[in-house]
Formats: structure tokens, C-alpha cells, sequence
């Protein structure tokens, strides 16, 4: 009697789940159409208080940023537009579309910085890393330890010798594939957990020396460079920009992508 009511019971929430799960896609699906409606119709105001409402839900996608950097770009607000490109192209940054529209609003940054050049195989690194966004790399991984499980069975029960000889060098290729792309997915998680790159929101910005406005003026910013975060101090973030420059800017001037 008992194990019945408790199967029945569990089966009751698991439907209320599945129901919620099910109510909370369909109004984000009908949320998204709408926003898209709007932005169709060239209501882009709307289209962005529609995408954001989609975020504040909790859900998140490259594809919902990418649209709200067009509408945020649309209606002339290029930090917004630059900021949300940024935010997409941190969970696909090998999407083509969103390297373009970037690279299309980053024209109107007044802030030229030229970027200090990389080893060749640094630059090479970070190509590879990003090919594919982490939960891609992530199965690779998994997928090439399955098969390096499967090669090592074959190693330890073959009686054939040349069949033990290759199952041992493709075993040794399939972890090596496992843990380079494992390495690369742990990569891309860092940057999405650790958020550590900022864009410029005020107009203009003078750069301290130090985490305190009598510091020493370094360098002036403008709006929509892109930043580092390297330290923090009470309301004050250290930056370090892509020429290697550092200095001390108002957390109240950034915002993280």
C-alpha cells in the first residue's frame, strides 16, 4: 500500500513538472515570436523590452543576444549593441554573423586601441578553442573516452597481437582527443562563469593610477571599449585593455559582458 501511494505520488509530481516545464517553454516560445514581430515591424523598442523580458526569465541563448544587439543597434545605442554582440559571441564564438555585426558597430567606437600582438601559438589556441562553443568540445570529449574505454577492452581481451597494437595507439589518440577537448571546453566554461571582460558605458572617462578619484589621470576612454577586469576595490575596477595599458575606472563605467 504504501510503495503504491509512493509511485503514484511521484508520478503525480513528476506530471506537475513536466507540466510547468512544458507552460514555461510555450510562453517563452510566444515571447520570442512577439519580440521578433516587433523587431519585423520595426518597433525596436519593443522588440527590445520583449528580448529582455525573455532574459530576466532566466533564459539565455546566443541567438536571443545577437537579436537584441540588432535591436539595440537599430534604434542607435551602440553600447547596448556592442554589449549584447558580446555577450552572444561568448556563447558562440564561431558564429560568423555575430564576428560581423561586431565588427560593424565597433566602427563607431571613438577609443582606437591597437592590441598588443600574440605568439603564433597562442593565436593558434584560442582559433581552435574557438571552433566550438564548451557543451560542443564538452561531447567530444566524452565521445572520445567512451572510445578510448572501448579500445582498452579491445587491448585487454584480443588474443590478435596487430589487433592489440592498434587498439593501444588509437586508445592513446582517443584520451589525448579527450583531454585537449575537455581542456577547451573547461576554457570557454572559465570565460562564461568568470565574466571577466567589461564594455565602457560611460561617454568619457578619464583612467587613475590608483582606486581613488585624486589618483593620477592616466589616459581617457570613451564609450564601447571593451576592458578586462583584473582587480576590484570597493567601487573600483582595475582594467588592463588589449595594448597591455592598466589603469583604475568606476565600476559605475563598465559594464560586464
Amino acid at each position: 500500500m504504501t510503495k503504491r501511494f509512493i509511485l503514484k505520488y511521484s508520478w503525480f509530481i513528476f506530471g506537475i513538472v513536466f507540466f510547468m516545464n512544458a507552460s514555461a517553454q510555450d510562453s517563452t516560445q510566444v515571447a520570442w515570436e512577439k519580440a521578433n514581430a516587433f523587431y519585423t515591424t520595426e518597433e525596436y523598442q519593443k522588440a527590445i523590452s520583449a528580448y529582455e523580458q525573455i532574459l530576466s526569465s532566466g533564459r539565455e541563448s546566443a541567438k536571443l543576444y545577437f537579436n537584441l544587439g540588432n535591436a539595440y543597434y537599430k534604434t542607435g545605442d551602440v553600447n547596448n549593441a556592442i554589449l549584447n554582440y558580446e555577450r552572444a559571441k561568448l556563447l558562440a564564438p564561431q558564429d560568423e554573423d555575430i564576428d560581423f555585426n561586431l565588427k560593424l558597430a565597433n566602427q563607431f567606437v571613438v577609443t582606437e586601441i591597437e592590441a598588443l600582438p600574440q605568439p603564433f601559438f597562442v593565436r593558434w589556441r584560442e582559433r581552435i578553442i574557438n571552433m566550438h562553443p564548451a557543451d560542443t568540445w564538452a561531447g567530444i570529449s566524452i565521445a572520445a573516452f567512451v572510445l578510448f574505454l572501448g579500445l582498452l577492452g579491445l587491448f585487454i581481451f584480443s588474443r590478435s597481437s596487430s589487433l592489440k597494437r592498434l587498439s593501444f595507439w588509437f586508445g592513446i589518440l582517443a584520451i589525448a582527443v579527450s583531454g585537449f577537448t575537455f581542456s577547451f571546453a573547461a576554457r570557454q566554461k572559465e570565460k562564461i562563469n568568470q565574466r571577466k571582460d567589461a564594455i565602457v558605458f560611460c561617454p568619457r572617462v578619464t583612467v587613475k593610477s590608483a582606486p581613488a578619484q585624486n589618483s593620477t589621470d592616466l589616459f581617457l576612454l570613451y564609450e564601447g571599449v571593451k576592458v578586462e577586469i583584473s582587480d576590484s576595490v570597493d567601487t573600483w575596477k582595475e582594467i588592463k585593455l588589449s595594448d597591455g595599458n592598466v589603469g583604475w575606472l568606476p565600476d559605475s563605467c563598465i559594464v560586464r559582458i
